[in-house]
């Protein structure tokens, strides 16, 4: 995409799902030269025992063909896709780039939403952990969505990191 818009020099701002996107160019082209991840995912979360038997009860219940029973199963996100949009979805958030991550050298801003509740503010100091060229920035009182539940702090944080502050 970059070669048919003629992109010989870019900056990247990533958020959430778009994070995966952003590390994987970030990776292979060296036309891309700063990074912003907000609410980024991509790495592998923690998981609990509520979360293991969630996914083993409903395993059970598909296996013995209770489909009905399943339909509280799944992300908001998730419960609203079709059938076979479901199956991309479950392989793209089981895939974990966790080492890949460690492959940028880009410079790269983290931006986090101190309440974000998607991806959680120990993916973002993972992210910040991970990235050897990163720092990180926690936006007070913000969701998933910092970018626009604080728009000043943000727009100022990425204006000042991409203007090489």
């Amino acid at each position: 995409m970059l070669d048919e818009l003629g992109v010989k020099s870019c900056h990247v701002i990533a958020h959430s799902f778009g994070a995966r996107i952003a590390i994987r160019l970030a990776i292979v082209d060296d036309r891309v030269k700063r990074l912003v991840i907000t609410g980024g995912a991509g790495l592998k979360p923690r998981r609990t025992i509520k979360y293991y038997s969630k996914v083993y009860l409903y395993k059970l219940l598909k296996f013995l063909k209770l489909k009905r029973l399943t339909k509280n199963f799944g992300s908001r996100d998730y419960k609203s896709l079709s059938p076979i949009m479901k199956e991309s979805f479950v392989k793209i958030v089981n895939e974990h780039l966790d080492k890949e991550v460690r492959l940028i050298q880009n410079e790269t801003l983290v931006i986090h939403g101190e309440k974000d509740t998607e991806t959680p503010l120990y993916m973002a100091k993972k992210f910040k952990k991970l990235i050897k060229n990163s720092r990180l920035k926690v936006l007070k009182g913000c969701s998933h969505f910092a970018f626009v539940d604080d728009s000043f702090d943000f727009n100022l944080l990425v204006d000042s990191f991409l203007s090489g502050e």
